[in-house]
């Protein structure tokens, strides 16, 4: 059995799609059709259920999936290990995080160490960023809230407080904390739903048992900073942020139990994890940590 077909099938399973997967593969829909049926010919089964232009993965089509996800996967991994005997001076790395903030930084000097590796960053929140992992499309993520997940290895990074930053000015600038209750009918910004900001602050303010009022919502907790500075509300910024001067702000500790975030990476258990995959977390971890002890 080739080796194409079995690559084309495991497309289309993820899609459930013809056009989006023959998209992603970069070829003509006619020929994946044709591809798909000479596969279910030669297996003696419909690995899809169709129903006009929809299709969907059935029972036989599950079943070969996953056996097809584990073959391929060790010949992935088999090769990554050729590869890595090479050493570092090539290779890919895609990386997803819930901030491009944290990270970036850090990217720019392992670049410069390791310039034959591709590494792409993705950003997406906690649960997509950690499903993509589980699906294998990401080699490592970087979390900003707690991975509870057998199938996953985590290594912590840092653990930070979480700090409430307010813009110059405003009537609680020249305090050093603040409790949640004092916060209520604050105007807040914050991310989508899924980010950590928003979980941390959904969290502190059902547990003093108040509303939280959002004013600005988005999906890059990076740039909560730059829209408090504006004058637009109040939020939370990680303690990392106050070691850059980026805005005219006053920070503030926040006088409840857990206001802290906790930064980590985490890989699939059954996967081969490249070098240079294991170098760039060992990279970041070790700029994170330099970055915070400053």
């Amino acid at each position: 059995m080739d080796l194409l077909p079995l690559r084309y099938f495991q497309t289309v399973a993820r899609h459930e799609h013809i056009s989006r997967a023959a998209a992603e593969l970069r070829v003509s829909q006619p020929s994946l059709s044709r591809t798909i049926a000479r596969l279910e010919t030669e297996l003696g089964v419909s690995l899809f259920d169709r129903q006009g232009r929809n299709i969907r993965l059935n029972r036989f089509g599950a079943a070969f999936l996953r056996r097809v996800d584990r073959a391929l996967g060790e010949l992935d991994d088999g090769r990554q290990e050729l590869a890595d005997a090479a050493g570092l001076t090539r290779g890919s790395i895609v990386v997803a995080s819930e901030t491009m903030y944290t990270v970036v930084s850090a990217l720019v000097g392992f670049r410069a160490e390791y310039p034959g590796v591709d590494v792409r960053l993705y950003q997406a929140s906690a649960e997509v960023m950690l499903q993509r992992l589980r699906h294998g499309e990401v080699d490592l993520c970087l979390s900003s809230q707690p991975v509870d997940d057998p199938a996953l290895e985590v290594a912590e990074v840092l653990r930070e407080e979480v700090l409430l930053a307010v813009p110059a000015g405003h009537r609680l600038a020249s305090r050093k904390s603040v409790g949640i209750e004092e916060l209520a009918g604050e105007p807040f910004i914050t991310t989508d739903h899924g980010y950590w900001p928003r979980v941390l602050a959904e969290r502190l303010f059902a547990a003093a048992g108040q509303r939280l009022s959002i004013a600005c919502e988005g999906n890059e907790p990076g740039a909560t900073a730059f829209l408090i500075s504006m004058g637009l509300g109040v939020g939370f910024v990680p303690e990392m942020a106050g070691h850059h001067d980026v805005a005219p702000l006053a920070l503030l500790h926040v006088d409840s139990p857990g206001c802290h975030r906790t930064l980590s990476f985490a890989w699939r258990r059954d996967a081969y994890l490249s070098a240079a995959a294991r170098r760039f977390r060992e990279h970041v971890t070790d700029a994170i940590r330099s970055e915070a002890a400053r």
